[in-house]
């Protein structure tokens, strides 16, 4: 019930000062959100592709990502193989019109994901290792077969899986790849014996690779040599497919620990792109590593062997039952990390730094999302230019942003609404939520997941991808797409200027992870995700999002290029207060050393609960572990008089270690945000002239106070990025010497608080509150409308506003799309500077057109706007133009077995198992949802509240 949409001819100046307007950053293709342009089937035209990118422009978009995708029943003879001549006329046109329209043009290095397809061979592809055992007694020989037969396995993404025996085992000389839609195949095979050891129980090994010969050992174990256990390692294909592949992009998954298959997979690209100018493609993409969703894992590579030796310092092979938990419980753990380091390691230089070496000899940058790689996330981000995230989680979201933040990134993006709710079922307001979400977290680059490329001849609702939301031309709230997309862009044109202003440091402590057995070799990370889940590590960062503390990830690698000056730490131009070791048992010594160097150059290391038990590793263990153990004897820990924190002095700096975080945090007075007990969320960063905050009321309740904000300034100013309101904000220095700021949010609602070290003026943000009671506007309201279907209904003149789907006849309750209410009200007798117009409830976008003109788009989840009292007339016309959801229709087209889920593949998936009707979306059972203006429509008097 506080400020929202206001004119700008409501705007206060105070008398005397000069005007200075305070000015929102510039809007650029960069601040506006992007968008995946999902191409299925790759069946485009250049007229179409001219159209929708036309569509996209007058939306507000600022860029896309082109990726091709699964095609469309019916228009097979439309399909263009990936990468073909015919495919890079098509991008071709894309980039010279995005370039004529102002669009920027990123392309995925692929279909689907992960990176694969038909030139990808067995040597290529994604492999996996198994084992088997045998047991031999000293002076026999062992008479079994050694053999490994692969059980046959078909998963596809649609609900029909063939048989074995019909999939020919060159995936590419398959005809019918689009209506397979092939998640994963293994064939029925002996898989080759890769390596045969043999470890007795008095501690010899030898290796009897060489004396396999047709599955048969020719060896006799020695006499008097106790009881042998025979390994013996085979090496298959994971048959991991590429998801969601377009035509001519179907195949295997490529090994991603391989650094010539990279290559070989790169070979078809630079040979489709000769002749052809790609300099307007901005960035290269990579969709989530998405490899071992599937049975079994990839956790091999052909060389791998030989990559663990040369970089851990020992042969593997000398210790295979550690590998697979047959040792003792240390050595397991010790070998595991190792193996897992090699594994993260090769994803790093033999993937990750690759492409991006390639990337850069095709004049691109590379955008990438590392989550759900086996492999340490903070590195892998930390070889690319744009970091990705996605998900609906800021501790998630953090392991892409504190890289830009540690490293000097100057952009994170993120793969913005995938699965929001339901299809059909979210609002633009829904989708608001959301992004606020992600700029909390640190992303300034949104794009939406997705829009779809769509024939503009094409029946509703056209050409759609399986993942919700539908960010489509044929959605109702597409006429007013262009009010989120502004807001992001003015978000965005601040959280994209200055630097990040984090205080904390946070280890990430992969060590501990890679160490812990579980329950396969490889662990996959997605962020805190399950593999963090009940951690200290995870505890703890909760706590301090939750209190008002901002802080970062940083890996080992990217610990060795810290700095201190003084009390702070420098690293990718950004400065922090402190660095916090979030009760992990394992570091390595290298990391630990780096820190005592910190510490003694003045740094502050916050131990929470306890130091670091050991070193993690095998190789030269006991000689890590003596250093390591000699710095840590050099912490004398003393209590220090704040809480339960004991201190240790290491040259001009000092360690800090206690069991409660807000005590740690005290003692190294740490700066904490205190909005977070209003139930206000934030993300601040630097500026060269101060600061700037985003705030976000993430709670159920109206905050309208002053909120302290820890920092000085000598002006400060308030800018609403739904609406474009700015001006000087109504502030005070507290007792504290820092900076008091009202603030006024609905549940939801956000602001932007710049601060300024130098003195401004210029023009007062637009406080408002009320003067007197609220009055609903009871009118004959006029129910036209104007655009949709199934069918037109009848216009009809309502009394009481409530669902248009109340209304008699189905034509009310099957129509998706957009309707006109217009009423008539006198101006209320009471005398105010302005009103709020509330209109009450909306489902789900609204155009407020008052006496002819317009004043406000709305897409929630509030819908008021400020009117200035001189806009009223005696007599006033109130038009409010209302879209609905899609729901209504699609639910109409289900129940009558109207074909639009025509996709192949996984067709039209649900997100919620009670709307999948044989293994497809189906809408059949829904109920017409609530439609239109639902009222109460009311007008409450204002005054302005200014400094």
């Amino acid at each position: 019930m506080l400020k929202k949409t206001v004119l700008a001819i409501a705007l206060v100046v105070v008398a005397g000062t000069t005007i200075a307007q305070v000015k929102w950053p510039a809007i650029t293709q960069q601040t506006k959100p992007w968008a995946r342009w999902w191409w299925e089937g790759s069946a485009v035209d250049k007229t179409n592709l001219t159209a929708n990118m036309q569509d996209y422009k007058a939306a507000g978009l600022g860029g896309l990502e082109v990726t091709p995708i699964y095609g469309v029943v019916g228009y097979e003879k439309q399909f263009i193989d990936f990468l073909s001549p015919q495919w890079m006329g098509m991008l071709d046109h894309t980039l010279k019109e995005g370039k004529r329209l102002g669009l920027g043009i990123d392309l995925a290095n692929g279909t689907g994901w992960p990176f694969g397809g038909p030139t990808i061979t067995d040597k290529e592809a994604s492999k996996t290792i198994v084992y088997k055992t045998y047991q031999v007694e000293a002076g026999q020989q062992l008479n079994e077969v050694i053999v490994y037969k692969q059980e046959p396995w078909v998963r596809t993404a649609n609900t029909k899986t063939p048989k074995i025996e019909d999939i020919k085992p060159v995936i590419a000389e398959n005809t019918n790849l689009q209506q397979l839609a092939l998640d994963q195949v293994k064939f029925p095979v002996e898989l080759p014996l890769q390596l045969m050891m043999a470890y007795s129980d008095k501690g010899d090994v030898i290796n009897l690779t060489d004396k396999v010969t047709f599955n048969k050992l020719n060896w006799t174990a020695p006499a008097g040599s106790g009881k042998w256990t025979l390994y013996a390692l085979f090496q298959g294909l994971h048959g991991k497919m590429v998801e969601r592949a377009a035509p001519g992009g179907e195949g295997y998954a490529i090994d991603h620990f391989s650094a010539d298959a990279l290559k070989h997979y790169f070979k078809r690209f630079d040979e489709a792109f000769k002749g052809h100018d790609i300099s307007y493609i901005r960035a290269l993409f990579n969709d989530s590593y998405e490899v071992d969703d599937a049975r079994g894992q990839s956790n091999w590579t052909n060389n791998f062997l030989t990559e663990f030796e040369k970089r851990r310092g020992y042969d593997l092979r000398n210790y295979v039952p550690a590998l697979f938990g047959k040792s003792n419980a240390d050595m397991n753990s010790r070998v595991l990390y190792d193996y897992r380091t090699t594994i993260g390691d090769l994803i790093l230089e033999d993937f990750t730094q690759q492409w991006k070496k390639w990337g850069t000899t095709k004049g691109a940058i590379i955008r990438n999302q590392s989550h759900g790689s086996p492999a340490n996330l903070l590195d892998l981000y930390g070889a690319i230019d744009i970091p990705e995230t996605e998900g609906d989680d800021i501790l998630r979201y953090k392991f892409a942003t504190s890289v830009s933040h540690v490293m000097g990134k100057k952009l994170t993006s993120s793969e913005s609404a995938t699965w929001l709710n339901e299809h059909f079922l979210s609002s633009l307001g829904d989708v608001k939520k959301a992004l606020d979400l992600f700029i909390l977290g640190g992303v300034n680059h949104i794009f939406y997941h997705g829009v779809n490329y769509s024939p503009k001849e094409e029946q509703w609702p056209g050409w759609l991808f399986y993942a919700a939301v539908h960010f489509q031309q044929t959605n109702p709230q597409w006429k007013d797409f262009h009010a989120l997309n502004n807001y992001v862009a003015r978000v965005q044109s601040f959280m994209q200027s200055g630097k990040p202003d984090n205080d904390i440091l946070v280890y990430y402590p992969l060590a501990d992870r890679y160490s812990d057995p579980g329950a396969s070799l490889l662990q996959h990370f997605d962020g805190m995700g399950r593999e963090f889940a009940g951690t200290d590590f995870e505890k703890s960062s909760d706590w301090m999002e939750k209190h008002g503390y901002s802080f970062d990830f940083f890996s080992d690698k990217q610990l060795q290029n810290f700095v201190s000056s003084g009390v702070q730490v420098q690293t990718g131009g950004n400065q922090y207060q402190t660095i916090l070791l979030p009760a992990n048992d394992f570091i390595t010594e290298q990391s630990f050393q780096k820190l005592f160097t910190l510490a003694k150059n003045g740094a502050k290391i916050l131990v929470y609960k306890k130091l670091p038990k050991d070193v993690p590793g095998f190789n030269k263990l006991e000689e890590r572990r003596k250093a390591f153990q000699s710095m840590v004897a050099q912490l004398d820990f003393k209590s220090v008089g704040t809480g339960n924190v004991k201190g240790a002095n290491i040259g001009k700096g000092v360690f800090f270690m206690g069991d409660d975080m807000n005590d740690l945090l005290m003692a190294a007075n740490i700066r904490k945000e205190t909005m977070s007990e209003k139930g206000l969320q934030f993300t601040r960063r630097k500026n060269a002239d101060g600061y700037t905050y985003f705030i976000n009321n993430r709670s159920d309740k109206t905050v309208n106070e002053w909120i302290t904000l820890d920092a000085k300034a000598a002006s400060a100013a308030m800018f609403d990025a739904m609406t474009g309101n700015s001006g000087l904000a109504n502030w005070r220095a507290n007792k504290n010497g820092k900076i008091d700021v009202m603030v006024q949010l609905d549940p939801f609602e956000s602001s932007l608080v710049q601060l300024f070290n130098t003195k401004k003026s210029g023009n007062n943000f637009p406080y408002i509150q009320t003067t007197g009671k609220t009055e609903e506007i009871r009118a004959t309201w006029s129910l036209t409308f104007l655009d949709g279907g199934p069918a037109m209904p009848p216009s009809v003149n309502v009394n009481e506003l409530r669902s248009w789907t109340e209304l008699e006849g189905d034509a009310y309750k099957n129509f998706s799309g957009t309707a006109k209410y217009a009423g008539t009200f006198s101006r209320p007798a009471v005398k105010c500077a302005a009103w709020l117009l509330n209109l009450g409830k909306v489902n789900a976008t609204a155009e407020v057109i008052l006496n002819g003109k317009k004043i406000a788009t709305l897409i929630g989840p509030n819908f008021q706007v400020v009117i200035p009292a001189g806009q009223l007339k005696e007599s006033n016309k109130l038009e409010v133009i209302v879209s609905n959801l899609m729901a209504n229709r699609i639910a109409y087209m289900d129940k009558n077995n109207m074909v639009w889920k025509k996709f192949y593949n996984i067709n039209m998936s649900a997100r919620k198992r009670e709307n999948l009707k044989n293994g497809v979306f189906d809408a059949s059972a829904w109920e017409p949802l609530p439609s239109g203006l639902l009222g109460p429509v009311t007008l409450t008097p204002l005054t302005y509240h200014i400094k």
